[in-house]
Parts: structure tokens; sequence; C-alpha cells
């Protein structure tokens, strides 16, 4: 029994004459009428009652019409969630980001723009370290991650994408003498203590530049895993603090910004996946955030 002949069936039921069924089938009656007979075989019994004016089910086609109607009904909609699926409608996207990464704005605008577009699409939102998202990518665990630009993204199955660029700002206790200042200079953070956002390597350049320019006189003093300790060391005037201009939308009693004149330093986001992702869903993500 083949989805066809159940279209057949019902065609001829809900006519209750074979030429006009055949007519809006667009086949010729002798050929439908082999159909049914066929399907009739095959189940054992009559399915109408034959008169010359018209057909009439009997009880097993009567049977047969409900459970036909219901059989197509799933039929079709297994067929629409497929091509659903296959357009990136349906499914589901898990989407990593680093602390910093929602102050840019970026990754909210993504997340909004996918979820209007796509609003039968399930979002799974977590925050998750830089190298935590290599590692939950390649395992499966994570399909896109936003993230500043670390060493192990260079890992073959990464595609990377830079998506945002920002000069860094000073974070400061508000009754640091630097805080009078409008702006600081590289100078200005001599033999000052420091405090760097410590996320394995992404922020490794920052030191790298500071301790070339100021040499000897580069106090890293702190390093921290999170954004927020960071930012904390910062407001307690234990040492100033180098992060993104965007995180200065993050207000905490006691703690200032200042920007940095200093065009070498900067801070980067990019947005990493699978180099090959498998589902459509996530192919439709990266397309939004990526166009």
């Amino acid at each position: 029994m083949e989805l066809r002949h159940l279209r057949y069936f019902l065609a001829v039921a809900e006519e209750g004459h074979f030429g006009r069924a055949a007519a809006r089938l667009n086949i010729v009656q002798p050929a439908l009428s082999m159909q049914i007979k066929a399907l009739e075989d095959e189940l054992g019994g009559a399915l109408f009652i034959r008169t010359s004016r018209r057909v009439e089910l009997t009880e097993a086609g009567l049977l047969l019409q409900a459970e036909a109607r219901r059989t197509l009904e799933q039929a079709e909609h297994t067929r629409l969630s497929v091509e659903r699926a296959l357009r990136g409608e349906t499914g589901r996207v898990r989407v990593g980001f680093a602390g910093n990464a929602i102050f840019s704005g970026k990754l909210i605008a993504d997340l909004r723009l996918f979820h209007q577009r796509y609003p039968d699409a399930e979002l799974l939102i977590h925050e998750a370290g830089p190298q935590e998202q290599v590692e939950a990518i390649l395992a499966g665990h994570l399909d896109i991650g936003y993230t500043p630009a670390h060493s192990n993204i260079t890992a073959p199955d990464i595609a990377v994408k830079r998506i945002g660029d920002w000069k860094i700002h000073v974070a400061l206790s508000d009754d640091h003498p630097l805080a009078q200042q409008a702006a600081l200079t590289v100078d200005m953070l001599a033999g000052q203590p420091l405090v760097l956002y410590e996320a394995h390597d992404v922020h490794e350049h920052l030191f790298i530049m500071l301790t070339q320019k100021l040499g000897e006189k580069c106090d890293i003093a702190y390093r921290s895993g999170s954004t927020l300790s960071t930012l904390a060391i910062a407001a307690t005037g234990l040492a100033l603090a180098l992060v993104p201009a965007p995180l200065q939308q993050v207000a905490i009693p006691g703690l200032v910004y200042r920007p940095l004149n200093e065009p070498d330093l900067t801070a980067n986001l990019v947005l990493i996946s699978r180099r090959q992702p498998t589902s459509e869903t996530v192919k439709a993500y990266l397309t939004l955030a990526t166009g």
C-alpha cells in the first residue's frame, strides 16, 4: 500500500463516483479502477459498494477513510517539517559567549535577528570561556562561539570570522589620581599596578605590547579569568584594568573609565564554529551573523 493508493481511494470516497474522481486526479478512469481493485485485493475485501450511478463505502471502507486521512495528514506534516528543517527554520542553535562579548552589542543583535527570522528555532545561550568554547564546539556541545581571538582558535576544524574591533579603555577607581585625566596614555601606566583579563592567551598581545612600550615599568599585578572580577579589582583601587571600550557600559559604584590613547592596543571579537556545520539551522544562523 502506497500513499498514492490512499489518495486515489479518498478521491473516490469523497466524490462517490469513479469518473469524477479520475478527473480530479487527472488520470483515466480505467487506471483508477485498476488501482482501487489492486488495493482491495491487497487488503482482502471490498472497500466500495458499486452501483450504476455511484459508489458507497463499505464498513471496511469507512474505517480506511478515517485512517487514510490521518496517514496522509501525518505524511504532509512530516514533509513540511523536514522542508522547514532543511531551510533552517526549525532546529536548535547552541551559542557560547565570553563574558565581555555581551557588551559589544553584536551578540544581542545577532540573537534578536535570528529569533525574528526563525521564531520556531530553539536558541540555547551559555556563557563560556574562550578555550572552553573551542573544546565544546569540537566535542559537539556548542555550535557557535563569541570570543576574543586566541591561539586555540587555529584548530583545523574551527572556522573563524572577525566581527569586531574596539579601542582599549582603562577602568580605575574614581579616587585614583589618574581619574582626573580625560584620557590616558601608555606612559601614564608606567609603574602602575595593572590587572589583565586572563582567559588563556586572549590578552597576551596586550601584555607583549605593554612590556615593549614600558619595559621594566610594566607591572602586571593581577590576572583575572572573570570580567566582573577584573572590574572589581579596579574598583577597589588595587590595580588599573585594561578592558575593551564596550565594557564601559557596566556601571559599578566607585569605578570610572578613561580612553587609552594608543591605537596599537585594541580588543577584538571573533565568531567561531565548526568548519563544516551539519545543521541547516546553524548554517542559517551563521549566514545572518556574518552576512
